[in-house]
């Protein structure tokens, strides 16, 4: 006998998708469980882990003892090692003992930076919801996708990077009209998805007053859907320790997207942030 499962609403999808969200946010390397990203420029020490951490090629040296109970790739440490950054063919992966972990990350010009995560952070113990928007049929958006010319790139600031801008390769325009308003939007590779990083009317209102994203994937017949009800909280909205990208000039929205996600609530209903 053939059991036929029913198609869940799109208001149900999003709510397992949003279950999905929460659930995600509080794993031991989820947005909550950042709790220091330190660029090391010289041989120094770091917030709240032992060892002294150095620059090295491919990543960061680190000199501990035994007793300061570094574990790097399976290993403990006892004297200096190389800590393999993350666009290294074969990353390192630390263990501090505890509830604490690391890694190392690459930024522009060959610099390196150690991430701490935290499993039990005060932010996880804290963290009670993402708040969000019901479903929104009115911001599910069938845009037009065209590619752009190889190596077309735009300047993203950032939001600690003291106005400085990162150029990012944007693939494609996305274009659509929707209350007689037209709109030519910019998403930059994101993995296999693009990534639009916008803002609108809510932001710093209702929503979180840097911007969200959105993540997308051209479809086959030169269309591109923008579901708004997807939209996320960019990771700056759960920790302080992440750098996100800023949303630029064109995407920008002048009237308020009331779809996809607000604000990171604590237990009581109070903001996070």
């Amino acid at each position: 006998m053939t059991v036929e499962t029913a198609t869940p609403t799109p208001a149900e999808a999003l709510a397992t998708y949003h279950s999905r969200r929460e659930q995600a946010v509080v794993q031991p390397k989820g947005n909550l469980a950042l709790v220091n990203t330190q660029w090391v420029d010289s041989e120094q020490t770091i917030w709240e882990v032992p060892g002294i951490w150095a620059p090295v090629e491919g990543g960061l040296s680190v000199t501990a003892v035994a007793a300061d109970g570094i574990i790097v790739d399976g290993t403990p440490v006892e004297g200096t090692v190389t800590v393999r950054a993350k666009n290294q063919p074969e990353p390192s992966e630390i263990d501090f003992g505890g509830t604490r972990t690391g890694f190392v990350i690459a930024g522009e010009n060959g610099s390196y930076a150690l991430r701490v995560w935290d499993s039990n952070s005060s932010g996880i113990q804290e963290f009670g919801s993402i708040d969000a928007f019901g479903y929104n049929p009115d911001w599910v958006i069938t845009a037009q996708w065209s590619e752009n010319p190889a190596g077309t790139t735009l300047g993203f600031e950032h939001l600690k990077d003291n106005g400085q801008t990162r150029e990012e390769v944007i693939p494609g325009s996305i274009t659509f009209a929707k209350d007689g308003i037209d709109y030519d939007l910019a998403a930059f590779k994101a993995g296999r998805a693009l990534q639009l990083v916008f803002a609108d009317a809510t932001s710093g209102d209702s929503t979180y007053s840097v911007g969200r994203f959105l993540f997308l994937a051209p479809n086959p017949d030169g269309t591109i859907t923008l579901d708004f009800n997807r939209a996320v909280l960019p990771p700056c909205a759960f920790s302080y320790n992440f750098n996100c990208p800023m949303p630029p000039k064109q995407n920008r929205f002048a009237v308020a997207i009331e779809a996809g996600e607000k604000n990171v609530l604590k237990k009581d209903g109070s903001l996070l942030h």
